[in-house]
């Protein structure tokens, strides 16, 4: 499971020193603070959004994250996931490549694509890459799926965080 909470960068640096022994990333968003917390156990947090791993490859950290926040209607999900699972996983050998973590929501409707990567321009040379265009080329669409209402309620948004490291 992966738990997000979000607080000023000074209250949850306090809350990550306090639980040391816990699996937490701190992520600096420039204008928010964001408190990753992945553990089988509870959290720690109060009220965190909290997330399932439905696909996970590598350790949280690096120095850049990048989550695509991807909200989806309740009887979109099978379809969103199988779509998902399907994917060509291009990005996992990708040079600067740390981590990624597929995360269906609990407490809300918005799934997050988390990426973890060495450094910015990482993520900026896999987003010039070819391997990129064919991971985010549209897909074609049967003429059946083309007349079933979207499975999106709303655009999907994308955030940027600096990793803060020890």
């Amino acid at each position: 499971m992966i738990y997000i909470t979000t607080g000023t960068l000074t209250y949850l640096q306090t809350v990550k020193e306090a639980y040391a022994n816990e699996k937490m990333v701190l992520l600096d968003g420039g204008d928010t603070a964001v408190l990753v917390h992945e553990t089988d156990g509870e959290t720690v947090f109060h009220e965190p959004r909290r997330y399932e791993v439905i696909e996970g490859v590598g350790e949280l950290g690096g120095a850049f994250v990048v989550c695509n926040n991807i909200p989806v209607t309740e009887e979109g999900r099978p379809l969103f996931e199988y779509r998902f699972s399907q994917r060509a996983r291009l990005i996992e050998t990708e040079p600067g490549f740390v981590a990624i973590r597929v995360l269906r929501p609990l407490s809300n409707d918005t799934y997050i694509v988390m990426t973890c990567w060495e450094g910015k321009e990482h993520f900026e040379n896999w987003q010039r890459s070819k391997a990129f265009e064919r991971a985010h080329g549209k897909r074609e669409t049967a003429s059946q799926e083309e007349k079933q209402p979207s499975i999106f309620p709303r655009p999907s948004y994308v955030t940027k965080y600096m990793v803060v490291q020890e």
